[in-house]
């Protein structure tokens, strides 16, 4: 890998109508990656004393579980399992959310759990219609969570808000360090400003001055991409959003 690229991986949950965990580490494989942030459809992170084999499945295939979710917390103690899991498989990060009515309750006890298990928590943007998808919310749930509790920077969803408050470059700029995973995803929008997945790089995103943001912040999170239409035959284009990705990442063509 070059000094100039960071690892890439896969959320599982592009592949979401594959159930069988074989065939899903066939398909990583297919794209040349060697790690995955795996969503709830392939594995239950709330019973850990399942997680181990599974973990198996995938360290043999050369496949590591960096993070997973992404996971709702709503600050019930039964939601610590999710941090044995993490444990268990070597995952240093989970993709989470918080609720309106229950972020309070939640975030002292996320914050114990990620100190105890040595596990950060990236609160995923979903958008502007979203809890934890506007700047102004994730400055402070960040505020009172981090530096536990940072953010999963979505690239598409940051879109969504529009290009005066969802540039992903300045978003970059605005959380710096808090910034613990990344989903590198892609929309184009139409008149009626109604979104559209495309493989990465293709749309609306800046690919080549998000990652150089990235890289002058020092980012050393979490990173994978994610592609969430053709859901029946997703490796097509997931092999372009590599490709893409190579592109910026690994100059000369290096595998990332």
């Amino acid at each position: 890998m070059s000094e100039n690229s960071f690892p890439l991986g896969v959320q599982s949950y592009c592949f979401r109508r594959i159930k069988s965990r074989s065939e899903l580490i066939a398909n990583i494989l297919e794209l040349g990656l060697a790690e995955v942030e795996l969503c709830g459809l392939h594995a239950d992170f709330s019973r850990p004393e399942e997680i181990t084999g599974i973990a198996g499945e995938f360290k043999q295939a050369g496949i590591a579980i960096t993070s997973f979710g992404v996971q709702k917390f709503v600050g019930d103690p039964k939601e610590k399992a999710y941090f044995e899991s993490a444990r268990l498989v070597g995952a240093r990060h989970i993709s989470g959310q918080l609720a309106m009515d229950s972020y309070l309750q939640a975030i002292p006890l996320v914050r114990q759990w990620c100190r105890e298990f040595d596990v950060r928590v990236g609160l995923h943007c979903h958008g502007g219609f979203s809890f934890g998808g506007q700047p102004e919310v994730i400055d402070y749930l960040t505020s009172l969570g981090g530096p536990e509790i940072g953010l999963c920077l979505d690239t598409a969803w940051a879109m969504q808000l529009g290009p005066r408050h969802g540039n992903p470059i300045e978003w970059v700029k605005r959380f710096g360090d808090r910034i613990s995973a990344v989903h590198f995803k892609d929309f184009v929008f139409d008149s009626a400003a109604q979104w559209r997945d495309v493989p990465v790089g293709e749309g609306n995103l800046d690919l080549p001055g998000f990652v150089g943001a990235l890289r002058d912040s020092g980012f050393n999170g979490v990173s994978v991409l994610e592609y969430e239409a053709d859901p029946d035959n997703p490796l097509p284009a997931l092999q372009k959003c590599v490709r893409h990705m190579r592109e910026v990442l690994v100059p000369g063509g290096e595998d990332l």
